[in-house]
């Protein structure tokens, strides 16, 4: 089966970053669609449900699954996979599931209806076609080597002091500490889950029109933290005392925390905790398929090695479909960052990484008034 798997369209974003909102991406990506897929994997983060009510990014996402579902062959399937933005696609299995007494352990593979996942994945799934489409969580196997999920789960053991690193620390406080050794999906969902919860809760009241006060707060910190050229007084203060917070934080156990926050080291973090994820959650593959981190990968300038893990897995990044500048750099398409990343998996042979965007210009993909994600 030829599978090809996108992931971080995050369609509905106040930002209109968003590149599937462009003809000219979609035609890229429906001319790819048409070319022989019989299976599309929207692996996390299809919706943006963090910058505002649902219903704002459900408008901008259904004409654009809509079209993809057309460019589909009428025999090829789709999975969902919900991912840390659009986890409440989940509301209504996860609500289910919690009434068993005691619930069944969540395996690496959960398989349901669109119906069953909750209304709002229902409205995907009728956009998509219902009858073909099915959503899968925390991830599905796309062969018997190679499994495929968003990646959210390595915000546990990131070093990065982001925002959502921070809360999953600050729940790991509250519900205990991870246990040694092999964990499962539910030790995960334990401390992801309820942040998941309280943010989409405040997207859904914010006013129309306006970004949620939880949009972008990694962003927002890392511009603030890590960002160059002049800084206000009460910016250069937060510098001055980020070491010793970050001390504060390790001390009180929400750690291990590291100050750099290069672009490098955002990166080899990132793996690093997909690494730890994947041997603590035991996924015996040969290639583990993830997104979440935007950086595509691994890319021919790599450093040699970093994509492997001691199991002998092989990582694979998708990348994201944001045209998100702040993190951009070099020529055109170049950037690890650059929208329009998937990944193939054919029947046999290793998984292979496609930048469709990268010969796409900037101005036919960044959002008409030029604004960026936060």
């Amino acid at each position: 089966m030829r599978t090809l798997v996108v992931s971080d369209l995050h369609l509905g974003i106040a930002t209109q970053a968003d590149t599937l909102r462009r003809t000219r991406a979609r035609e890229v990506l429906k001319g790819r669609l048409a070319r022989g897929v019989d299976r599309l994997v929207l692996l996390g983060d299809t919706l943006e449900l963090r910058h505002g009510p649902a219903r704002e990014a459900v408008a901008v996402a259904l004409p654009v699954l809509g079209e993809l579902g057309e460019a589909l062959g009428a025999d090829a399937q789709v999975v969902l996979v919900p991912g840390n933005h659009d986890h409440a696609l989940l509301d209504g299995w996860l609500e289910r599931r919690g009434r068993d007494v005691p619930p069944a352990p969540m395996g690496l593979e959960e398989r349901f209806s669109p119906a069953e996942a909750s209304p709002l994945a229902a409205r995907l799934g009728d956009a998509l076609g219902a009858a073909r489409t099915q959503v899968a969580y925390p991830g599905l196997w796309l062969r018997d080597d190679v499994y495929a999920t968003h990646g959210h789960y390595l915000d546990v053991h990131g070093t990065v002091p982001t925002v959502e690193r921070l809360a999953a620390g600050l729940m790991g406080r509250l519900v205990g500490a991870l246990p040694p050794g092999r964990l499962t999906p539910d030790d995960y969902e334990a401390r992801l889950a309820p942040i998941y919860a309280w943010v989409h809760a405040t997207s859904q009241r914010a006013q129309p029109g306006r970004a949620a006060a939880s949009a972008g707060g990694s962003i927002k910190v890392w511009k603030l933290l890590a960002g160059g050229g002049r800084r206000p007084v009460h910016a250069k203060a937060l510098v001055a005392l980020f070491p010793l917070a970050l001390w504060a934080l390790n001390w009180a156990g929400i750690g291990p925390l590291r100050a750099d926050l290069s672009g490098k080291e955002l990166f080899r973090a990132g793996v690093r905790a997909m690494v730890e994820a994947q041997g603590r959650l035991g996924i015996d593959a040969a290639h583990v398929i993830f997104g979440h981190t935007h950086r595509t990968g691994a890319l021919g300038g790599d450093e040699p090695g970093v994509w492997d893990t001691p199991s002998g897995a092989r990582l694979h990044n998708t990348g994201n479909w944001l045209f998100e500048t702040h993190f951009m750099a070099g020529p055109q398409g170049a950037s690890p960052y650059w929208p329009g990343g998937a990944v193939a998996v054919d029947e046999h042979g290793p998984p292979r990484l496609e930048r469709l965007l990268g010969d796409v210009p900037g101005h036919e993909l960044r959002p008409p008034d030029r604004l960026t994600v936060w």
